[in-house]
């Protein structure tokens, strides 16, 4: 597929969605800085994630290998959310959930239907694994998005509080499998 750029045409990349390793946490975090300006974690905690759970982690890349977009999810509490930029020591123990932590493209590659074949593909590997839920914390205003990838809005007590430092838009979201 063309995109009309002016009088000439450029040939989009052909991207594919791939499991996450740890030589991408470059790309992930050039992409977070691009995606989540106002929401900014360090390096350290995109790696920390990356090697606690492999298996919910990927990346959007080009045939050159290059990060053009990032999902990282981990078993996880329900009702809670791990503080921004920390580190979280362990998966939890009494995990009940898939905690779908990031969802950013490159803003160039945006518009393409890429988000909704990784959420979908997360979805079904969390429900075949056993999980029964996906919860998530939705900023800078993608409720609406995050609606139509099957999230509703949660308010359990004390999640405002929790929230607080993702900023005043933030929504708890869950998705039932």
């Amino acid at each position: 597929m063309d995109i009309q750029q002016g009088a000439a045409e450029r040939a989009l990349p052909q991207l594919e969605w791939r499991p996450m390793t740890p030589a991408d946490i470059d790309g992930v975090v050039a992409v977070a800085r691009l995606s989540f300006p106002d929401h900014f974690e360090a390096r350290e905690c995109f790696a920390e994630r990356q090697a606690l759970a492999p298996e919910g982690c990927f990346v959007l890349s080009d045939e050159a290998g290059s990060v053009r977009g990032y999902l990282m999810a981990y078993p996880w509490r329900r009702n809670s959310a791990p503080p921004l930029d920390s580190l979280i020591g362990a998966i939890p123990e009494e995990a009940d959930v898939v905690y779908l932590h990031d969802l950013a493209l490159h803003p160039e590659t945006r518009g393409g239907g890429y988000t909704r074949l990784i959420v979908e593909r997360l979805a079904e590997q969390a429900k075949a694994a056993g999980w029964r839920e996906i919860a998530l914390v939705a900023v800078n205003e993608a409720t609406a998005f995050w609606e139509r990838n099957g999230f509703g809005v949660q308010t359990p007590p004390g999640m405002a509080e929790k929230l607080a430092s993702y900023g005043a838009d933030a929504r708890y979201m869950i998705r039932a499998l």
